[in-house]
């Protein structure tokens, strides 16, 4: 899929690409470093039918969510013939117990069978991440197990 990439003069560049439903998807990223998602009309892409601020950190969030399904999907692809094997997307959040802790302090290994394969944050992948690895609010776990394990990992993240 191509992305398109306009100069804004005096103010920065907008990124779109244009979704198989013919509507036009973005952001805009100011000379300031500010970002926001746009969504432009369909007849005149210099027309923007929604344009929102995003900070920082929730642009990298969204980046991070984003990213993580594609990761999945290519996993459990490679999964396929094993039967019982499954791969999940977990986030961890602010309220999470391990947001700033390492990945090793959850024990999820041991305590689910899980395996955490990679980490979404900010848009990048962390592949076959170490026990050192500090998590962060916004983190997105790419985790392989059975599916009580997933569901067993889900809970401990959660701190339920």
């Amino acid at each position: 899929m191509d992305v398109e990439e306009t100069p804004l003069p005096g103010i920065g560049v907008r990124r779109e690409l244009v979704l198989d439903s013919g509507r036009r998807v973005g952001i805009v990223i100011h000379r300031d470093g500010q970002t926001e998602l746009i969504v432009s009309k369909v007849d005149d892409p210099d027309a923007c039918l929604a344009s929102i601020p995003l900070s920082l950190q929730e642009a990298a969030t969204l980046g991070s969510l984003l990213g993580g399904p594609q990761l999945v999907a290519q996993l459990s692809e490679e999964h396929r013939g094993l039967p019982g094997i499954k791969t999940r997307q977990l986030p961890i959040t602010r309220e999470s117990p391990f947001a700033e802790k390492t990945l090793g302090a959850t024990q999820l290994r041991s305590r689910t069978g899980a395996s955490i394969v990679a980490i979404v944050r900010e848009g990048d992948v962390v592949p076959s991440p170490g026990p050192s690895e500090r998590l962060q609010p916004g983190d997105v776990l790419i985790v392989v197990g059975t599916a009580d394990g997933l569901a067993a990992a889900a809970s401990i993240l959660n701190g339920s």
